[in-house]
């Protein structure tokens, strides 16, 4: 059988593609890694400190809280956009009037960044500004409204604007994957009498398991890298009760000028999120195509 001859030029046009990943993104990893076994403060040494960067690192209460305020942003904002999400485009599905002007409302604040989020719901929960102060011009002057500036709270205001800016996106991909499905199924569906909710849950929602799929690893990247928008909202505040892992990371590389501690803070969310996606991935992925063999 012959062979089918090299074509070089595809690998001198792919070169400088593989140099960026190998120096810019691999290389940097590895030395992040690296520093954060140093006891580098303002600049970066190369003297070995072993793992005290490390144990430091989880004897600070402010990196602590940060994991415990990640994690319930992650799980509300995640949870929430799915299923508001999914009710949104089931309702869009339904061939509405204006379906496209409402459609382009809905997805319009995912089109603007995290800064413009965090300072328009800043505004909306600014007590002296806001739906506090908006609601008490009405007459309720005992209304009270005012999350963003308790320490028990404020963590849920965050959560609230990553409602507001991410449950557009999760409508146009579920949305597309409803408009995917056979009409046929929902023909038979009506035949046979089924109620809309049982063929939503029995039927629907498992079709549409990859669109759940793909929007649940969207929004854990927003998740795992979320800054601006707390800096803009809540500044880390009060105090640092909705402080977040890049937030500290940036505040010790630039501020606390403590290299060692913000390049292992880095290498530790870094491993999380490998030991969180690499089962999932072997789960969805590797396993299947086993299945298939």
């Amino acid at each position: 059988m012959k062979q089918r001859p090299i074509r070089w030029s595809v690998y001198a046009g792919l070169t400088p593609a593989i140099l960026i990943v190998v120096f810019a993104y691999i290389g940097t990893i590895v030395w992040t890694v690296g520093i954060s076994f140093t006891d580098s403060r303002m600049l970066p040494v190369a003297r070995f400190a072993g793992f005290n960067q490390y144990i430091r690192l989880f004897g600070t209460e402010r990196w602590l809280t940060s994991i415990q305020n990640m994690v319930i942003f992650g799980v509300l904002m995640i949870g929430i956009s799915l299923v508001l999400g999914f009710l949104l485009a089931v309702a869009l599905d339904q061939r509405i009037r204006a379906e496209g002007f409402l459609r382009t409302v809905i997805l319009y604040p995912y089109a603007i960044s995290f800064i413009v989020t965090g300072l328009v719901w800043q505004w909306i929960l600014n007590p002296t500004l806001g739906i506090e102060q908006t609601v008490r011009g009405w007459g309720f002057e005992s209304f009270r409204f005012d999350w963003i500036i308790q320490k028990e709270t404020a963590i849920y205001c965050v959560v609230l604007a990553g409602v507001w800016h991410a449950a557009g996106l999760v409508m146009a991909i579920m949305l597309a994957g409803l408009r995917g499905i056979d009409p046929d199924l929902w023909k038979a569906s009506r035949i046979d009498g089924i109620k809309p909710w049982r063929f939503y849950w029995h039927i629907v929602v498992p079709i549409l398991r990859p669109s759940f799929i793909s929007a649940t690893v969207l929004l854990s990247l927003g998740v795992v890298k979320l800054y601006d928008l707390v800096l803009v909202l809540t500044g880390g505040g009060p105090g640092f009760s909705s402080d977040v892992p890049a937030k500290f990371v940036m505040d010790y590389l630039f501020q606390r000028q403590n290299i060692g501690l913000a390049t292992a803070a880095a290498t530790t969310l870094l491993i999380t999120v490998l030991c969180v996606l690499t089962p999932w991935l072997y789960a969805e992925y590797f396993r299947a195509e086993k299945r298939k063999d």
